[in-house]
């Protein structure tokens, strides 16, 4: 098992009969990695395997070279949020990550910095004294954050943790992801909306029904799903204007007007040239654009192109 990695050595994981994940093996390198899939496709499995909450029916793991049967090594290095809250009664957000912190032994003072610092990181200052059954389900997702890095891990393991969260919120949060990956943690992300996994990943591993259908860096997945048409809705003035134009385009599958009259909708098989003629037509027919944006740019359409069936999110 390598020091430097998270791997996954043909790893299964049933519930009785039911399967979790199978014959999966993988090794993820520093970075912000998403586990991306539908509702039951294996990722909270996968990384409950890897903050060992639970053991694998057959395989081996490593995090860090440290193997989740050793849990009191495994927590020194790895940090959890899960996606379902669980808080013991009457604690504030203060103490809340503070008797985390005093579980390793630090001094309170040290304790005591290293709370008040991740609260401010996380924007809980001003809540801190608060307790947290009367905090909004953002505020409760932020201070799971705080507490999952309080001790500096080097592995962040973080359960869907943009649920919750609203637009500002979750800028922040996605900025915080960020920094810790460019510091050279291991940041493990479940998402199942992939426009937010294409600004913040490193690499992706796509899941379906406990099996591994695609991993690697963002762009060699999507190009998977670039081989496919893909869909774009523009909103503009004069869409019809538009449709003219893209009728006579060999790349162009299809081109319909929305039910409001306002906008197009497109599929094409070489989303770089629609861009490229759609800044033609704007300079030459002063066509005005209100937004233009992938109209099939999440989990359900990817599942869809990658292994041929719908994916219900």
């Amino acid at each position: 098992m390598s020091d430097s990695l998270v791997t996954f050595s043909n790893v299964s994981r049933f519930y009785g009969e039911v399967l979790g994940i199978n014959k999966v093996s993988l090794s993820i390198p520093p970075g912000i990695t998403s586990l991306v899939g539908p509702n039951g496709s294996g990722k909270t499995t996968l990384m409950n395997l890897m903050c060992g909450l639970i053991r694998p029916t057959q395989g081996e793991i490593g995090v860090l070279g440290i193997s989740p049967q050793h849990p009191e090594r495994l927590c020194r290095v790895l940090g959890y949020c899960a996606q379902f809250d669980a808080f013991p009664k009457g604690l504030t957000g203060y103490q809340f990550v503070y008797s985390f912190l005093r579980m390793f032994g630090m001094s309170a003072a040290e304790c005591d910095q290293r709370t008040r610092t991740v609260l401010q990181l996380a924007g809980m200052t001003e809540a801190a004294n608060r307790t947290v059954a009367a905090y909004s389900k953002g505020m409760r997702q932020r201070i799971k954050l705080a507490q999952a890095i309080a001790h500096d891990p080097r592995v962040v393991v973080l359960d869907e943790p943009l649920n919750g969260l609203d637009p500002l919120a979750r800028a922040e949060a996605i900025a915080l992801f960020r920094q810790w990956g460019d510091e050279g943690r291991h940041v493990i992300v479940s998402s199942h909306i992939l426009h937010e996994v294409d600004r913040i990943s490193d690499q992706v591993i796509l899941l379906s029904h406990g099996y591994v259908v695609a991993e690697g860096q963002i762009h060699s997945v999507r190009s998977e799903v670039q081989e496919q048409p893909m869909q774009i809705l523009v909103r503009c003035d004069r869409p019809h204007v538009l449709a003219a134009r893209l009728f006579q385009q060999d790349h162009v599958v299809e081109a319909k007007l929305t039910s409001d009259g306002k906008g197009l909708l497109l599929r094409t098989r070489d989303a770089d040239r629609f861009y490229l003629l759609l800044n033609r037509v704007v300079l030459e027919s002063g066509l005005e654009v209100e937004s233009v944006a992938p109209a099939d740019d999440d989990v359900s359409s990817v599942y869809q192109y990658l292994i041929g069936e719908g994916a219900s999110v």
